[in-house]
């Protein structure tokens, strides 16, 4: 059945994205610009590519998510948004939205690699260049300047990455609850029968496998923040 909405003429959002689609599937790379989407603003060398200050953006987004998840032993970022707590229901959603957006800016021809080297080859002799000759001059008589003794430079601070100790507490009580729940839901439907009370079951159980791994990851790694 077409009713009247489906023949009336494309609005003007519609026409004005179709427009902007097709200028983004004409763009081609070019020397300079993101490898990426093509972009040319404020573009920058990241994991040894050209990128622009957009792309970096949404990569740093993924990377925090990514970051996140394997701290904490979670399943790794992918197409669910299923999550144990809010904050980790937060970082999935930001990946997943920073994912869409760049597929959606994605160049439709990818630059060949080699171009992209040899575009970058220019870039990296003007940096040798300007850097400035840290050599010490030679010494034009031959009576030898009296050594200086170098004051001793102190040890850089290790980088500290351990893992927040209560926040593991915190987030192992919340699971807690939850497994408290699914134990008592459980009880409800043991003894029900049909097929959607055995479905009902097998959901609560694979729920509480899952909160089970998720909570031996933690229990994991507080042991290891104790033990620094």
């Amino acid at each position: 059945m077409i009713d009247a909405q489906t023949l009336e003429p494309p609005t003007e959002t519609a026409t004005i994205q179709s427009e902007i689609s097709t200028v983004r599937r004409a763009r081609r790379w070019t020397p300079g610009a993101c490898v990426w989407c093509g972009d040319d603003d404020a573009v920058e060398i990241f994991r040894n590519e050209p990128r622009c200050a957009t792309c970096r953006e949404h990569e740093s987004v993924i990377e925090e998510a990514r970051r996140f998840v394997g701290t904490y032993g979670l399943r790794p970022i992918g197409g669910t948004l299923q999550s144990d707590d809010e904050e980790e229901y937060e970082h999935r959603l930001a990946a997943r939205d920073a994912r869409r957006t760049l597929n959606e800016i994605r160049l439709d021809e990818q630059p060949d690699p080699a171009l992209v080297r040899k575009a970058l080859r220019p870039r990296a002799a003007a940096v040798v260049a300007e850097k400035p000759d840290t050599r010490a001059p030679r010494a034009t008589t031959p009576t030898a300047a009296p050594r200086r003794t170098r004051p001793a430079t102190p040890p850089a601070a290790a980088a500290t990455t351990s893992v927040d100790i209560d926040e593991i507490q915190t987030r192992a009580l919340a699971l807690l609850d939850q497994l408290s729940a699914i134990d008592a839901q459980l009880e409800i439907v043991a003894e029900q029968n049909g097929l959607a009370a055995r479905a009902r079951r097998s959901d609560l159980e694979k729920q509480k496998a899952t909160i089970l791994r998720t909570l031996a990851a933690l229990e994991k790694a507080r042991l290891s923040a104790a033990s620094r």
